[in-house]
Order: C-alpha cells, then structure tokens, then sequence
C-alpha cells in the first residue's frame, strides 16, 4: 500500500512504480469509424499496449467525450482543419467525433472496460472545450484532469504512452506529463499518426522535450527499470 501525507505527496518510504498511459484509444480513430478522424492502422494497437501495461502497477486512460453541437464541429462551409474563431479552448475545426453512446466513442477492442483502469479522464464533454493533452481540461493548462495528481500521489515516475493520434493527443499528453516532472517512454508501436509528416515532427519535439521514444516492446524494456516481480513476467 502507498502512504500518502495530507498533502497529497507520496512519503519518502513508498517504493518509485510505473504507469502506462492509454491516450484515447478509441473507435472513432481509427479506420473502423471513416466519418469520424480515422488514423492509418489505429485499430492494431490494442496488443502493445496491453503488453506495454504488464509492466505497470498503474494503467491509467482516457477518452474524448464530445456533443454533437461542439464548435468546433466541421461543416462545409467550415472544413476540417480550419480555424475556430472566439473560443480560447477550440481552436481547429475538426469532424464530429468521439460522441457518448456511439461506436466511435467506445475503447478499441481488446482494452479493458473503462472501470478496470487505476484512473480514467473523459475530456473534452463541453461544447466549447477541445482538449488534446489529457492532463488538462483546458488549452492554458489551469485546469487538471486530476490524472498528474494521481500518478504523483501513487509515487509514479514513469509513465509508458501509447494511444491515439501520436502526432495530437498523445504528443500533447507527453508533453504535459514531461513539464510535471515525469520520465516518460513513447511506445512507436502502441500509437499511430494522423499524418505521416505531423508524427515525425510530433516524435522529434517529443525526444527534444526530454521524452525516451522506444520502437517496440523490447526497447521498451531495455529503457524501463523494472522491479524484480516485474522481470519474472517478462522473462517468459
């Protein structure tokens, strides 16, 4: 069990754990849902990112949640991509997507139910929010999801991603977990981009903003200091 102070920081005693981090994986990112913003092969992430989640003791995810009256919701006369004019948190036009109660909503086959995971965010619920990083609610960053608290209070210091879009959410939610404080490792093989050419500038800022990318599982584990009950499971 972790001790925790009342001030929500983890006591000296506590053991240092890792997290793996399911940035939206969801339906409606992927090829399944073509209306929606499908990202090339987005649907054949699920087995890394299960694997990459044997070697945490915390799995952690999140979801967009979005109304259909967004908006930022695309139309004709305003196209994906463009800009959103007079709301702080919206800033690109973007298809609908992501909408409680539909198959685009849903986590990708093969992931755990959404109440199996250590912590979980929805973002986004709002009509005029569009948040990419899952850290916050908020493109100024004021507003916490409450996952950074959590993995500091669980004495997390690093945190395996992996999700959808890398070169969007997932980039942002790495950059938001490197400027708490976090060691974070991005698992190439338990994301997909977008754009060909917006995923490799996303993987460069990323590796300049301090973040170790890793190829597949087993330069995940080369990277990962893992605790010896850990490195039994990985040696079968």
């Amino acid at each position: 069990m972790v001790i925790t102070h009342l001030s929500g920081k983890p006591s000296e005693e506590s053991p240092q754990k890792l997290a793996a981090f399911d940035v939206d994986a969801q339906n409606c990112f992927t090829p399944l849902c073509p209306e929606e913003l499908p990202v090339p092969d987005g649907h054949r992430i699920v087995e890394a990112l299960n694997r990459q989640a044997e070697l945490a003791d915390f799995r952690v995810g999140s979801k967009d949640a979005h109304p259909e009256t967004a908006v930022w919701v695309a139309s004709e006369e305003k196209p994906q991509l463009s800009p959103v004019n007079g709301y702080e948190n919206s800033d690109l036009h973007w298809n609908a997507h992501a909408i409680p109660g539909t198959f685009g909503f849903q986590l990708l086959d093969g992931l755990p139910a959404v109440t199996d995971y250590d912590f979980f965010v929805w973002k986004g619920v709002e009509p005029d929010l569009h948040p990419y990083g899952a850290c916050y609610h908020d493109h100024a960053e004021k507003r916490s999801t409450g996952v950074i608290e959590f993995l500091r209070c669980q004495n997390i210091k690093t945190v395996l991603v992996g999700g959808l879009a890398l070169d969007y959410c997932v980039k942002l939610t790495v950059l938001q977990l490197l400027a708490a404080g976090f060691r974070v490792v991005v698992n190439l093989s338990a994301t997909r981009s977008l754009q060909s050419s917006t995923g490799k500038q996303a993987i460069t800022g990323m590796a300049e903003a301090g973040a170790i990318m890793v190829n597949d599982y087993d330069e995940l584990v080369s990277v990962v200091d893992l605790p010896d009950s850990h490195k039994k499971v990985v040696s079968h």
